[in-house]
């Protein structure tokens, strides 16, 4: 096998490249690393990012190094693994090589684990404008935009104008949308009155709008219901069935007719998956997932396969495919990394098998639903265990004991100190600065 042209050195193991360091691509990395492979992990960040705890970095409830991990932190030690930062441009599956933006790379296998992000629907309007939160860097902007204009609304007299600025609009009631109402409210309650005691904090509203008849639709009835009862409690309005249809920068226009005033819309309300050059065309299916046959392998590939939320698979209890959730992505990478196994050994691969380890959401302190498989809960003690699933699912003990702090130091203090607004310096900041209207006070 060639060198190519990013520097990979030549080994007599067998290549595989994995394409995406989020949960799948990492998981099946780290298996992969103790077998007799060369292990090429490729990532656009140096880094694998923490998903369901991003809308509390956006909230300022944690800092963004305690829900990150260096890629090559994780892997000092195994001598056989390689990690390069940079883009997958195109995949040529008939010379067997990917093509990035350092140069190209032959491999033996193939396995694309480049995630999902925002699906808009094709609104390009809402695209530009809505805020959407599936990397850290967007759940930063999300946070200063939400303080910067807490800042100008203290110095806004026009009501319309400052109702525009401090009120809020999620998109979305599925767990991300859910949870981001419930710390939003929170915020509200206990933080804003203190942080900014010249605004009338009442007059904030956080709308929490769904398409659906109901919150949480991949969860039980009794999680649904129990959710929206928690917040209406914590003063979130909720909007079911209605379906946005746009967003102009002041206005979101519902289906109907209806429209709220608001300068912020976070953007929950779907994915799709990432795209990468090369594949067949007839391999992409619904929402931009790559078909995958029961032992991932991409639908008229060889040694090339799909894993996470780009997958779509389809088998008996999941004919419609699985859900684009963190367990998927992991029991697949386990899966994979076990058939890679078995074939050494000269034995056929096992069909991949989800087993649902059950699904849960957060609305703040001391609330929370849980499904598991036998038993459904909610409250205080659902609460509790979100906290330690979550705590333990992430990487590092630095990261788990930051995370354990401040969510200790929050619960006691109803407090964080992460409330700073942190802007990129460029060229045009003065200018745009000066630019910005004064308020009369």
């Amino acid at each position: 096998m060639s060198a190519a042209n990013i520097n990979i050195p030549n080994a007599t193991q067998p290549r595989i490249v994995i394409v995406g360091g989020g949960f799948a691509g990492l998981n099946l990395a780290d298996k992969m690393s103790k077998m007799n492979y060369q292990v090429v992990l490729i990532d656009k960040n140096n880094f694998h990012q923490f998903q369901p705890l991003f809308y509390q970095v956006a909230m300022a409830g944690l800092e963004t190094s305690s829900i990150l991990f260096p890629l090559r932190k994780l892997f000092q030690k195994r001598k056989n693994v390689f990690i390069r930062v940079t883009t997958v441009t195109k995949v040529d599956t008939n010379q067997k090589r990917i093509h990035t933006l350092l140069g190209g790379l032959d491999y033996d296998h193939l396995v694309i684990a480049i995630g999902a992000d925002t699906n808009f629907f094709g609104n390009e309007q809402i695209a530009r404008k809505a805020f959407p939160m599936k990397t850290v860097g967007e759940a930063l902007t999300l946070r200063n935009k939400i303080l910067y204009d807490y800042e100008r609304a203290i110095t806004t007299t026009d009501y319309d104008e400052r109702q525009g600025l401090i009120d809020i609009v999620i998109v979305g009631g599925g767990p991300t949308g859910v949870e981001v109402a419930g710390a939003l409210a929170e915020m509200k309650k206990y933080i804003l009155p203190k942080d900014y005691t010249e605004l009338d904090c009442e007059e904030i509203d956080i709308y929490l709008v769904q398409g659906g008849d109901c919150l949480l639709k991949g969860m039980s009835p009794e999680a649904s219901q129990k959710a929206e009862d928690f917040l209406k409690k914590l003063g979130v309005i909720i909007k079911l069935n209605s379906r946005v249809e746009d967003f102009d920068g002041k206005y979101v226009h519902i289906k109907g007719g209806e429209k709220i005033q608001a300068n912020k819309v976070i953007w929950a309300a779907g994915i799709k998956g990432n795209t990468i050059k090369g594949l067949p065309e007839d391999s992409i299916v619904w929402g931009q997932r790559i078909q995958v046959d029961r032992e991932n392998r991409v639908a008229g590939l060889e040694e090339v396969y799909a894993l996470g939320d780009i997958a779509y698979m389809e088998e008996p209890a999941y004919p419609k495919g699985h859900p684009q959730v963190a367990q998927v992505a992991i029991q697949q990478a386990k899966n994979l990394a076990n058939n890679f196994k078995l074939k050494s050994k000269g034995k056929p691969a096992k069909p991949f098998e989800y087993n649902d380890l059950g699904s849960m959401a957060t609305i703040g302190r001391n609330r929370a639903v849980v499904d598991l498989p036998r038993f459904k809960f909610q409250g205080f003690f659902a609460w509790i265990v979100w906290l330690f699933v979550h705590l333990f699912s992430l990487i590092g003990m630095k990261n788990r004991l930051f995370v354990f702090i401040n969510w200790v130091w929050n619960y006691f203090t109803y407090d964080q100190s992460l409330r700073l607004i942190i802007r990129p310096k460029n060229r045009n900041s003065k200018e745009k600065e000066s630019k910005e209207p004064v308020k009369n006070t």
